[in-house]
């Protein structure tokens, strides 16, 4: 093991983090899960400047980080739905899109080749905003705060996840249709 590793093993913490916040937002220790969530959100950001910081990016770990934080959020997402905290309709758009990305990639690769996919801008916006309302209505278990501020960023949430969706069907359809007409040229 050597210092480049470290991106990898933090991913691979993140990822040992989702069964306990599960448990424990299934079990109501909002504190515990608040603690525990936040710790994740803040790997997330540890383990990518490091990464980037000193250029430690690899295969593995473009493939760790985001399972990581779609293993994380989803799972959060579907017991803070289960529990009556967050809208159905909000989990049925966010695994939707999830679902949407993961088959337009799989059929990428399968019809037209290897990919390096880069998380766009929205898609950070998006993975910010699924943070920030998790926590906010992790945190609306154990302080009051005006029902208006979790409700409002459900919409907003939604709204990033719909640009954030279309985008990837954009980029990588418009890529997909150039990349068949180029390699028509070749045959």
């Amino acid at each position: 093991m050597t210092r480049s590793d470290l991106p990898n093993i933090i991913s691979m913490l993140r990822i040992m983090l989702v069964l306990p916040v599960v448990l424990l937002l299934l079990y109501g220790d909002y504190g515990a899960a608040l603690l525990l969530f936040a710790l994740a959100g803040v790997s997330d950001g540890i383990d990518g400047f490091l990464a980037k910081h000193y250029s430690w990016e690899s295969r593995l770990g473009s493939i760790l980080d985001p399972i990581a934080d779609k293993l994380l959020l989803v799972c959060s997402f579907v017991v803070l739905s289960y529990t009556g905290l967050l809208p159905v309709w909000l989990v049925i758009v966010v695994l939707l899109r999830d679902f949407i990305i993961m088959f337009g990639a799989v059929a990428y690769y399968l019809f037209i080749g290897n990919y390096a996919m880069k998380p766009s801008i929205s898609s950070k916006i998006n993975t910010f905003m699924e943070i920030v309302l998790v926590l906010v209505v992790i945190i609306a278990q154990l302080i009051q705060i005006p029902e208006s501020i979790p409700e409002g960023l459900v919409f907003i949430t939604a709204a990033t996840i719909l640009v954030s969706g279309v985008g990837y069907i954009f980029v990588w359809g418009r890529r997909a249709i150039l990349t068949l007409r180029k390699n028509k040229r070749y045959d």
